[in-house]
């Protein structure tokens, strides 16, 4: 598993995530997850990520694909 899905899951607390995984299915999905998830973006891949832009990105997969075409 890369970097990206070892922090996601550690931010969803669950042992790992997947491609197909839904984000908002996750039990620990809330609005704290969300800022934590932007913030991971920002702090430890330079990206900035909206809130209108997370929720867009329904699972994981789209997330880390996002994050693969912004990284600089």
């Amino acid at each position: 598993m890369n970097e990206f899905y070892e922090k996601l899951a550690e931010i969803l607390e669950v042992d790992e995530v997947h491609d197909d995984d839904i984000i908002t299915d996750f039990d620990q999905w809330d609005s704290l997850s969300a800022l934590s998830v932007i913030a991971m973006f920002d702090s430890d891949y330079g990206i900035t990520i909206s809130a209108e832009e997370l929720v867009n990105h329904k699972t994981v997969g789209a997330l880390n694909s996002f994050l693969n075409n912004n990284l600089k």
